[in-house]
């Protein structure tokens, strides 16, 4: 399985000025904006690290998800949510050859945590001997900053914030989710029940 982000977050969708009060970062000054190609990176990183953990997109964007075979005949969950719409389901045969599923026979459940790909009838369109199932979706709690809830907002800024203190260090780089972000992100995170995400 392959999920491929096919859009990214636009600059104007990041929280700069956010970012550089919750830094309590100087304003007024005539460079005020000179370090802002670092805070977007840091906040850039901060989201896709959150978005990993929690398995929700921050911010709307389209996505592609190529898979080898349906979970289960009659439904398939997302990898990521919240799900906003399923744009295309093609199908790929093992020379390359695309067919895209006339959408009558699929539908889409929103879910919380786990949106699915619900067959219209009896069943999802059949993949191909060797070939492959391509999925895509728009995700995202919305498309602006102010759609995404407080806690998962303040998380990031914290996340960014954290990056942002360690950038020279060793100790920023380690694999753990500083505490205050691991608890303001532990209502979104996906419960794991028999060694499988849920």
């Amino acid at each position: 399985m392959l999920l491929v982000e096919d859009t990214i977050v636009p600059a104007a969708a990041l929280p700069l000025a956010q970012f550089r009060e919750h830094l309590r970062m100087g304003t007024g000054f005539a460079d005020d904006s000179l370090q802002d190609g670092l805070l977007e990176r840091h906040l850039r990183a901060a989201l896709a690290a959150i978005e990993a953990r929690t398995a929700k997109i921050l911010i709307a964007r389209s996505f592609v998800w190529t898979l080898s075979q349906w979970q289960n005949a009659q439904a398939q969950a997302l990898p990521v949510a919240p799900l906003d719409i399923v744009t295309s389901v093609t199908l790929i045969d093992r020379g390359g050859q695309e067919t895209v599923v006339d959408d009558a026979s699929w539908t889409f459940q929103r879910d919380t945590h786990r949106p699915l790909l619900a067959a219209a009838g009896a069943c999802l369109p059949a993949i191909p001997t060797n070939g492959q199932a391509r999925v895509g979706f728009i995700a995202g709690y919305g498309p602006a900053w102010p759609d995404i809830p407080a806690d998962l907002a303040q998380a990031t800024l914290t996340l960014a914030g954290h990056f942002y203190e360690f950038r020279h260090s060793a100790e920023g780089r380690g694999v753990d989710m500083p505490k205050d972000v691991a608890s303001l992100i532990a209502p979104y995170r996906r419960l794991r029940i028999g060694g499988r995400s849920q």
